[in-house]
């Protein structure tokens, strides 16, 4: 697997979204884009996460920027998911593994001396060309979305 590096195309996968449609990246190219994937719903850092992308979705839509947070729960975890914390980002599914591969974010992980594999919390900020513009990979969810926010004005 080689690793999405800035100044590549945004990969050509698709996605479950969580109404049970496809969701297809490349429909994405003509606007910016942030790409955000995470381990496990409803779990702490992962609730945190999604409550504050929500919390700042109109400042990127303001942007006109599209946002799409993803892990491998499924469809109607997600719904769950958002309906429980009145999330407003939209969810998607990685359902195959060809995403998690093409954005270099399922990886081995440790825990409690247990090697396993699992996604990465990485975000990725596409220009409206659909040209990767930023990564951030082992995200801490702390003031996260504040430095992608930062980013997507610096693009445009």
């Amino acid at each position: 697997m080689t690793a999405l590096v800035e100044g590549a195309a945004i990969p050509a996968v698709d996605l479950a979204g969580q109404d049970g449609t496809r969701i297809d990246l490349q429909g994405y190219v003509g606007k910016p884009f942030v790409l955000y994937f995470y381990p496990k719903d409803d779990t702490t850092g992962c609730t945190r996460e999604a409550q504050d992308f929500s919390a700042a979705r109109a400042d990127f839509e303001a942007l006109g920027v599209d946002l799409l947070g993803v892990s491998r729960d499924t469809p109607e975890k997600h719904r769950k998911f958002t309906a429980k914390y009145h999330l407003t980002v939209p969810l998607a599914s990685a359902d195959t593994d060809a995403a998690l591969e093409a954005f270099g974010v399922w990886v081995e992980k440790k825990l409690y001396g247990k090697t396993y594999m699992g996604i990465d919390r990485s975000t990725f900020l596409f220009a409206a060309d659909g040209t990767l513009a930023r990564i951030w990979r082992k995200v801490r969810v702390p003031g996260h979305v504040e430095q992608v926010l930062a980013a997507v004005r610096a693009i445009l």
